[in-house]
């Protein structure tokens, strides 16, 4: 069995051979995962009021990792039902409670993400005006993320994000939500 160290290492490398990866003060347990502009799978998924949408994504590898599941948050704005739009947090449980060893980081990028994209569950949301517009307007909520893909998800709304603010505490983690009330994060990524 290798060790937690060198599994992270094993991930981030993949990682950086797809995604732009860039490491916060150096730390691979604490990577900013960009995803590249040039790949088409990059973007928001085709055939969705995403497509086109360029995001960068914040990622925490807890100490305990791969047993335990990163933490991830949307760092541009993003207007969908399970995300909240303010700190970025994320609402999905593949990555919340279902968390297995055998996933990869890359895994988060490639399949999680996208799935999420393409089919949002407006019955357990972050954000109830994405849900309710989602449910009772669905033309009036996919204008709307359309919008939000324009003004924040472009390469250059992408590139910019996060760049005004080092304060990485107002997003929730993805792991830190309990099982009980998954529309309230448990606690912020400084408690992994």
């Amino acid at each position: 069995m290798s060790s937690p160290k060198r599994r992270i290492e094993t991930d981030v490398m993949k990682m950086m051979s797809d995604y732009e990866v860039t490491l916060v003060n150096d730390n691979m347990f604490v990577a900013n995962a960009r995803l590249h502009a040039i790949r088409p799978k990059a973007y928001g998924p085709e055939e969705t009021p995403f497509q086109g949408g360029l995001w960068k994504i914040h990622v925490e590898l807890p100490d305990q990792y791969p047993y335990k599941s990163p933490s991830i948050g949307f760092v541009n704005r993003i207007f969908h039902p399970n995300i909240d739009e303010l700190s970025g947090s994320v609402c999905l449980d593949v990555i919340n409670q279902t968390w297995s060893p055998m996933y990869e980081m890359v895994n988060i990028f490639e399949v999680f993400l996208p799935q999420l994209l393409r089919y949002p569950n407006p019955t357990d949301p972050l954000n109830g005006e994405a849900a309710a517009l989602m449910m009772r307007e669905p033309k009036s909520y996919e204008a709307k993320v359309k919008e939000y893909v324009s003004k924040y998800a472009s390469k250059e709304a992408a590139e910019d994000a996060g760049e005004d603010s080092d304060d990485d505490d107002e997003m929730s983690s993805v792991g830190s939500f309990d099982s009980g009330d998954d529309d309230e994060p448990a606690g912020n990524m400084d408690e992994i």
